[in-house]
């Protein structure tokens, strides 16, 4: 019998070790899932961040036609790396529009001349009130909007050229 619990220790760390390797060869997937697929936006209505715009409301998003919703804000780095694909976004025709999270309009002035405007709208979420209704954590994030106000996909941190297919392809599904 104590021949037996001398081993125990043993045991014990080659499990524990074991466990390490398992989880350093087979992570887990790290998608996020987000709970707001297939439901509709929140109701919301948020005044415009800059003078020459409209605000946005969960309204404006029912008029039949597909279209991004980013959030970001201007003292967000990954915002400035992901800038010049919601271009190339706008480019071949999608439509954008944007909550500024947390921002003034002089600092979204100067990000939008330093980095590109591919906005239509931008609505001015100064408490994180909207950001938090869409389950969105952090900036940037950016949603994909059926022409029916539903939420098709949510796609969190910047935007980056291997995401450009998955995104086209969900503004192709809410159509």
């Amino acid at each position: 019998m104590r021949r037996g619990v001398v081993w125990l220790p043993l045991a014990g760390f080659a499990l524990v070790f074991a466990l390490i390797v398992y989880a350093l060869f087979w992570p887990a997937d790290r998608t996020v899932r987000s709970a707001m697929i297939g439901k509709p936006l929140p109701i919301f209505t948020v005044p415009p961040m800059l003078p020459d715009r409209s605000g946005l409301s969960n309204t404006d998003f029912t008029d039949g036609k597909p279209r991004l919703l980013n959030v970001f804000a201007s003292w967000c780095i990954p915002c400035i790396a992901e800038a010049p694909m919601l271009l190339r976004l706008k480019q071949s025709g999608v439509r954008i529009d944007a909550l500024a999270i947390r921002d003034t309009p002089t600092a979204i002035r100067d990000f939008l001349t330093r980095n590109g405007d591919p906005y239509q709208r931008i609505g001015d979420d100064r408490q994180s009130a909207v950001q938090v209704a869409l389950g969105s954590s952090g900036v940037p994030e950016t949603f994909v909007i059926d022409g029916k106000g539903r939420i098709v996909l949510q796609h969190v941190g910047d935007i980056r050229e291997d995401d450009l297919p998955e995104i086209m392809a969900a503004l192709e599904r809410a159509k």
